[in-house]
């Protein structure tokens, strides 16, 4: 306990699943907290729950202007960031014939585009040898039936790490790819349109992941906390895997 004391950590997509998860993990670890989300209720019960002193911000990162809202009141309240965990993502099954513009559009808007704007606009508040934490997927290094442009929007979330950590290399800032496998959230559960699609669904991830189970958002929280603290500082530009071992196999 109390890797990330006087630390100030910014998570966006921290309501629910894996960033809440981390956000409650990053605020017993000694962090000063904020997360972000579209939907104010959620945002609300979220910051409630995560408890010591968080706060919450309400932002769609495909918006610019939201992201530079969410800046300006970090700055304010907390001058600079320490950790920018960029977990805020979307996802929908689609096969290539059923794919639409609006698909593409609103996960590449929010994935890709939500993604790098984040942590372009984070970069004056961010602090010299700060760490920045992407989340990627296992999709991203996988084929998935019906999932072609979430998967895509993840490979190219690997490659902004890997670019990235020689942009901010002067500034000893880190960058690193946090890659759950399957992992029971809502955004998982409910991905199936129906109980009994969801019932194969979770069999067949369960089937195909060696641990033969799925994750748990704070097993996924544990690996952030270290992607997040001093216990990582020679480590950049790396996939950390949370998958049970299913992308390894």
């Amino acid at each position: 306990m109390g890797r990330l004391t006087g630390k100030v950590a910014v998570i966006t997509g921290g309501n629910s699943g894996i960033g809440l998860a981390t956000a409650k993990q990053f605020a017993l670890e000694g962090a000063r907290v904020f997360i972000t989300a579209r939907r104010r209720k959620e945002l609300d019960e979220a910051t409630s729950v995560i408890g010591s002193g968080a706060r919450g911000i309400q932002a769609d990162i495909s918006k610019l202007s939201d992201l530079d809202t969410l800046y300006e009141t970090v700055a304010a309240e907390a001058g600079t960031i320490d950790v920018l965990f960029a977990n805020a993502g979307v996802g929908d099954f689609a096969p290539i014939g059923a794919i639409t513009e609006q698909h593409f559009d609103r996960i590449f808007s929010i994935n890709v585009r939500g993604t790098l704007f984040t942590v372009q606009k984070a970069l004056p508040f961010l602090r010299d040898g700060a760490s920045i934490i992407l989340t990627g997927s296992t999709t991203g290094t996988k084929g998935t039936p019906a999932f072609s442009v979430y998967s895509a929007s993840k490979a190219a979330i690997r490659n902004f790490a890997r670019t990235w950590v020689l942009d901010l290399a002067d500034r000893a800032i880190r960058v690193n790819v946090l890659v759950p496998g399957a992992t029971s959230t809502p955004g998982l559960h409910g991905l199936a349109p129906s109980d009994d699609v969801h019932t194969d669904m979770i069999k067949g991830l369960e089937a195909t992941t060696p641990l033969r189970r799925l994750g748990d958002a704070n097993e996924v929280a544990l690996a952030a906390v270290f992607l997040a603290s001093d216990d990582s500082s020679f480590v950049t530009g790396s996939e950390l895997f949370v998958d049970g071992g299913s992308a390894q196999i």
